[in-house]
């Protein structure tokens, strides 16, 4: 008998709620390395399942609550995997469309930001990493990187007793899949972007130094080319600095994607000289990254960190630019699969109709 499944956003419901659950990840440890289920547990048991050994999984026993969710990278093994613990009579159903379908669940967590007269929500891509936040004043809010469906962030604001007026990005993104037009022509919004050509839509551009009003709240552009040509960084009330991909919390952003050796070898240049502009701003100042490099845990916790603890963890920001250059160009990890491709979409703002086979993976926009 084929084991039940159950969908994305029933096991998000459940880990939010801290519901008693045991998640159960049968894919091999290189694939698990990569990417998981925050508290999830691993049996490398893919081969076994596949050629249908019965020992398979004989050992495992939950580990929280009777309860067990399987899962692998696109749901079929994991069927594999639930029907041999239901067997032995265990509660166990499997994960519809696997880890592909995980990337895009999401949480959130409230960023207190003293200074400012904002709210700041940041919503988390648990599965993909991406950061998004939705920054809300008086009644108004405004979005910047969405990376999820836009039904979230009308949830979300609507939570709050806010109406979305602007989605900002703070440049074209290369490893996911930009929501904020989508989210701009369902609520009406205006949508900014950083002055470029590289984008086929219409948009309202902004320069560096533009100030884009939250009722009583102000998103100060900040002109951070490096990552990419348009760059910029969104600082707000003086206080907290949405920096997108050109500053993590313990790394920069790499200067290589969309480049060619030269290219990226200038635009690292230029990372440099933006970075030393944000290491000016007060060491007090709230970094909030558009991505982490590890799966978000259902915690409540916001993924920031001061900017003074920031240059403490990240050593390239105190080298000289030569070195900085030579350092960030000799450490670049694997280029995002399909970033040619998300890249392109982005450029057109279109989203396919099922972006989770472009999304797969980790992000992998960092360099540390």
């Amino acid at each position: 008998m084929t084991a039940p499944t159950i969908s994305t956003e029933r096991l998000r419901e459940l880990l939010e709620r801290g519901t008693p659950v045991t998640v159960l990840d049968v894919r091999p440890a290189v694939e698990r390395a990569e990417w998981s289920i925050p508290g999830s547990v691993h049996a490398d048991a893919y081969d076994a399942l596949r050629r249908g050994d019965s020992t398979a999984l004989a050992d495992f026993h939950p580990t929280n609550g009777d309860r067990v969710v399987t899962v692998c990278a696109a749901g079929k093994t994991s069927k594999l995997a639930a029907e041999r613990l239901r067997a032995r009579g265990l509660d166990a159903v499997s994960l519809e469309g696997g880890m592909r379908a995980w990337s895009l669940a999401w949480n959130t967590a409230e960023v207190p930001c003293p200074g400012s007269t904002a709210r700041i929500v940041q919503l988390r891509r648990t599965g993909k990493g991406c950061l998004s936040y939705l920054i809300g004043s008086n009644g108004d809010a405004a979005v910047v990187d969405a990376s999820l469906e836009p039904r979230i962030y009308h949830r979300v604001a609507e939570e709050h007793g806010w109406r979305i007026r602007t989605v900002l990005e703070t440049h074209v993104h290369a490893d996911h899949l930009s929501r904020a037009r989508a989210l701009a022509g369902d609520t009406g919004a205006r949508l900014c972007l950083p002055t470029t050509d590289r984008v086929s839509f219409e948009y309202a551009p902004l320069k560096d130094g533009d100030i884009v009003r939250v009722r009583s709240a102000g998103l100060r552009a900040l002109h951070t080319p490096g990552h990419t040509p348009e760059s910029v960084c969104y600082l707000l009330d003086e206080h907290a600095l949405f920096t997108g991909d050109t500053l993590f919390l313990a790394a920069v952003g790499r200067p290589d994607l969309e480049a060619s050796a030269e290219q990226a070898r200038h635009r690292a240049r230029a990372l440099h000289r933006s970075l030393q502009r944000l290491v000016a701003l007060p060491p007090d100042t709230l970094v909030l990254p558009a991505h982490t490099s590890e799966p978000v845990v259902f915690d409540g916790r916001p993924i920031s960190a001061t900017l003074g603890e920031v240059q403490e963890r990240t050593s390239l920001l105190r080298e000289t630019e030569e070195a900085f250059v030579s350092q960030i160009l000799t450490r670049l990890p694997p280029t995002p699969p399909n970033h040619h491709r998300i890249v392109a979409l982005n450029e057109a703002g279109s989203l396919p109709d099922d972006p989770t086979e472009l999304e797969a993976g980790a992000n992998r926009c960092a360099v540390a």
